[in-house]
């Protein structure tokens, strides 16, 4: 996909103009494009014009600037994605307790709530440009197999979008035509279960149709591939709670035997390895034409960067010793000077701490040194938590625009599709020491991270540690608050003080409301109150305005 927008760049625009009506948001008039362009009748005469209007399907948010995101602009985008993590134990957002995300779960949302309906009227707008591309195809002057081809891609790009609409909102309309504004104004839900079924079968027929990972060529790396298509089936039958479904589909994509686990953990996430074979469906950028602000949102202070994603101490505590024993305060093999120390090596590659190295310099966040761009407060343009991103934020960068990143945005990852099989198998009351070496294990003994294998094989127990697993291997990757609702673990996990890091003898250490000292020394960073009755999301009160219908 980055090769077709280096050469479709120019022509990007050409396919929007044709999109005159469209499902998007459910608009109170109808927005007018240039008429001076393609017209509909003359556009669709070359597989150069039918790549144009591919591009434009896999490209969330049409326009390519060059700047930092401000608000969801899609779930494949670094703030749709990563900034969901900001909803859960994860991590937290330096624009404090009022920031959207935050309000997601902490028991204020409403239906009022900003940013959270550009995930609604976003996916909608890609669902438009599907159904309008799927519309017209057949006038194409293309091969049968180029047309089956993109067709099947089409296909993937809209189930997935009706596939995180049902996620986080429930029920919601199903379009699958383009519709006229009278039309679209007045849609009505369909049920949850005929949304799945209709995903369901959409990315079964779209995996037939598309190549497997091997088959793609270098310069189309990014476009769906049938492991693709297979992988987001999966999370629809994992949401289902379909485990014999899920563990067939996640199957088929282990016996394809076209992934593997990367032995360098912290290059799946810094754009020095996007071609690695773990990487199984990621986000394109390409500096100067398609970039993305990662790295203004995620740098430290100390590196001009806005700090803005703050991990909690929550995650950073949830990483084990390197013995595999879990993590303790109170262990001789915790050094306050030194919090990466004795760890599972993926918590150094996540989560940036007080006293690590950050393009050669220490990253101080102790509240106390008042002398540190990063010091740990309430005001300054800094850390929240005493912790910064590292997962993503490559001190490695060597250009001088943060805001012109071409680091890609990494999915879905095989890691994510061992996982899961192992927690359909585990869901059956299935488990052995073979299965647990040929999924959970092979995570944690890729060579870059090397941790004891699990051999705990009770189903409870397994469970519980399996949950670990994926929260620590998959952090601040997007996929937390989707696993705590799938989980129904929300309103326990979500409730009550979260807490950054322990500075033990500080002065400045900030404490709870209610006065109470932590035990550890941490600063004490918000509460949250999740209420069941905040998932699924409520359907955007504008969209409610526009047509009562969707209620």
């Amino acid at each position: 996909m980055k090769q077709m927008i280096v050469q479709k760049k120019d022509l990007v625009w050409a396919y929007v103009a044709l999109v005159i009506v469209t499902f998007c948001s459910c608009a109170k008039k109808l927005d007018l494009y240039p008429r001076d362009q393609f017209a509909n009748d003359v556009f669709w005469t070359s597989e150069a014009n039918v790549n144009v209007a591919l591009t434009a399907l896999y490209r969330g948010n049409i326009q390519m600037q060059k700047a930092a995101e401000f608000g969801p602009t899609d779930w494949w985008s670094y703030n749709g994605l990563l900034f969901l993590e900001f909803a859960t134990d994860n991590a937290y957002d330096r624009r404090g307790d009022n920031s959207n995300f935050n309000k997601l779960t902490n028991g204020t949302l409403t239906a009022n709530t900003g940013d959270y309906p550009n995930y609604w009227s976003n996916s909608y707008s890609r669902i438009s440009r599907c159904n309008y591309f799927l519309d017209n195809i057949g006038k194409a002057a293309i091969g049968d197999a180029l047309r089956k081809r993109v067709i099947a891609e089409a296909r993937f790009l809209r189930a997935t979008q009706y596939l995180y609409l049902s996620t986080y909102f429930g029920a919601v309309p199903l379009v699958t035509a383009v519709l006229q504004p009278e039309q679209a104004n007045k849609v009505t839900k369909a049920p949850l279960s005929e949304v799945q079924a209709f995903v369901a079968k959409e990315l079964t027929d779209a995996a037939a149709d598309l190549p497997t990972a091997k088959q793609l060529a270098a310069p189309e790396r990014g476009r769906a591939t049938q492991q693709a298509a297979l992988a987001f089936l999966g999370r629809l039958y994992l949401n289902q709670e379909n485990w014999q479904q899920a563990a067939v589909t996640y199957k088929k994509i282990i016996d394809l035997n076209e992934h593997l686990i990367d032995p360098d953990y912290a290059s799946l996430f810094n754009g020095t390895n996007e071609s690695s074979k773990e990487i199984i469906f990621a986000t394109q950028y390409l500096v100067d034409l398609a970039p993305n602000g990662m790295l203004q949102h995620f740098f430290p202070a100390m590196s001009a960067g806005w700090g803005i994603f703050c991990p909690l101490g929550s995650l950073a505590e949830a990483y084990d010793f390197k013995d595999g024993s879990a993590f303790s305060y109170n262990s001789p093999q915790y050094d306050p000077a030194d919090f990466g120390k004795n760890r599972d090596p993926r918590l150094a590659a996540t989560i940036l701490y007080s006293n690590a190295l950050f393009k050669g310099a220490p990253y101080i966040s102790h509240p106390d040194v008042t002398s540190s761009p990063d010091q740990l407060t309430l005001s300054k343009q800094a850390t929240r938590t005493g912790f910064s991103m590292r997962k993503f934020a490559y001190d490695g960068f060597g250009g001088g625009d943060l805001q012109n990143s071409g680091i890609d945005l990494p999915i879905i990852r095989y890691a994510e599709v061992l996982l899961s099989y192992l927690e359909a198998q585990v869901r059956m009351g299935i488990a052995g020491q073979g299965l647990l070496d040929e999924t959970i294990n092979k995570v944690r003994a890729r060579a870059s991270v090397s941790m004891p294998p699990v051999t705990e094989q009770d189903p409870v127990k397994l469970m519980a540690i399996l949950k670990k697993e994926r929260r620590v291997e998959l952090a601040l990757e997007g996929t937390r608050l989707w696993d705590l609702y799938r989980w129904n673990d929300a309103v326990t996990v979500l409730q009550g003080k979260f807490f950054g890091a322990a500075y033990p003898g500080a002065k400045n250490l900030r404490k709870a409301p209610d006065g109470a000292t932590d035990p550890n020394s941490r600063w004490y960073v918000t509460t949250k109150n999740f209420k069941a009755e905040n998932y699924p999301w409520p359907v955007p009160q504008a969209e409610v305005n526009i047509n009562p219908n969707l209620k």
